[in-house]
């Protein structure tokens, strides 16, 4: 099993340097290893090929198919380094600001959401994902990126049970003037009103809040 959150011991995959001075994170993941599986089976087909023809063969006709058999274990081999390689240098993690992504060999590239600006997490396991501990995670923002779709994630549906409990945390943390620090959207620096109010709703919907939370929450806002 993964483990997730603050109290487990995390992936040490997302560089440190990269965080603030006020963040941490409660997910940190390589993809899971089924980002691999499709060259490690073609390696050990490789693998068991190369060996029938070295066992089973003899003179120079053979030595071509010889030939052919070590070129195929040496391509399945370079696959499997080169998906290895990707493996290592993709990582995706959330802190209790933001849901990050990096990944690239020879080039890094990366992406970011706020935790206020995301709207919705989802997440879609196969009969066989979910027998693995795999699956898919969209996620749903007011960003200009719109839906980002992070896949081959770890218990996808532990990752989106953190994001929701850390953008629960970050609604209820105070902002510098006193008051809760809200969700925004595209249209403005701090949403409107019935904006505001719709997220919190989807985070009761969610489980994130008790139904106390919401109503607090709420009063709040229509007070403002």
């Amino acid at each position: 099993m993964v483990k997730i959150g603050p109290n487990y011991d995390l992936g040490v995959a997302f560089p440190r340097k990269h965080l603030n001075d006020d963040e941490h994170l409660v997910v940190d993941l390589h993809p899971h290893w089924i980002f691999l599986a499709p060259s490690v089976v073609a390696l050990i087909a490789a693998v068991a090929i190369g060996i029938a023809v070295l066992t089973l063969t003899d003179g120079t006709t053979e030595n071509v198919l010889r030939i052919i058999a070590g070129l195929l274990v040496l391509a399945a081999l370079v696959w499997f380094g080169v998906r290895y390689a990707k493996w290592l240098t993709t990582e995706f993690a959330v802190s209790n600001h933001r849901v990050m992504s990096r990944w690239g060999v020879l080039s890094k590239h990366g992406r970011q959401i706020p935790l206020e600006r995301i709207n919705t997490v989802e997440f879609s396991q196969s009969l066989f994902e979910r027998m693995l501990g795999a699956g898919d995670l969209g996620i749903e923002s007011a960003s200009d990126g719109g839906r980002e779709e992070f896949t081959d994630i770890r218990h996808p549906d532990e990752v989106q049970r953190e994001i929701y409990i850390q953008i629960r945390a970050n609604v209820d943390r105070p902002a510098a003037g006193g008051a809760p620090a809200m969700p925004t959207t595209a249209g403005s620096e701090s949403g409107s009103v019935a904006d505001q109010l719709t997220k919190l709703d989807e985070l009761r919907r969610n489980g994130v809040l008790s139904e106390a939370e919401f109503q607090a929450q709420k009063a709040r806002l229509l007070q403002a």
